[in-house]
């Protein structure tokens, strides 16, 4: 039985991928409610009987067509759409993982509208999702603390 996305009965669980190739992060722009026009990290529902991070593998592959390799987990979020009547229309436990590539190209399938690689001053420009807002700006600031470490 496919859990029913808007007006669900309990919070569902999304698992996510921030995808970095050097000093660039894969976002794409999505199609469909609740996030329609806006960019947001590759990833997807997290099916019965699935380990979050086959998930994340499986919806990368799915939506970018890339193949990653996961360097560990970055955030929990939640994300809750509200209605007129402050009824939740949607929500997700949002599960998001760091990754990299490790093999195929970027093809994107019928969920989304458009894909691009950016850097933080292009991205944090971008009309992004709250949850990839979130993990977008613990990824760079991880990046500047790391950096700062190397200059000192």
């Amino acid at each position: 039985m496919k859990a029913r996305r808007e007006y669900p009965s309990r919070p569902l669980v999304g698992a996510g991928a921030l995808v970095y190739k050097g000093a660039k992060v894969l976002l794409i722009k999505r199609k469909y409610p609740p996030n329609e026009g806006r960019w947001a990290l590759p990833g997807g529902l997290v099916e019965l009987g699935e380990r979050v991070q086959d998930a994340v593998l499986r919806e990368v592959k799915e939506e970018t067509g890339l193949e990653v390799a996961l360097d560990g987990l970055m955030d929990v979020g939640t994300d809750i759409h509200l209605d007129e009547m402050s009824k939740p229309r949607y929500h997700y436990v949002l599960v998001d993982y760091l990754a990299r590539p490790i093999g195929g190209r970027v093809k994107l399938n019928a969920e989304s509208l458009a894909f691009g690689w950016f850097t933080y001053e292009q991205a944090k420009m971008l009309d992004m999702s709250d949850g990839t807002r979130d993990v977008f700006t613990l990824h760079f600031r991880g990046q500047l603390k790391k950096l700062r470490k190397r200059l000192r």
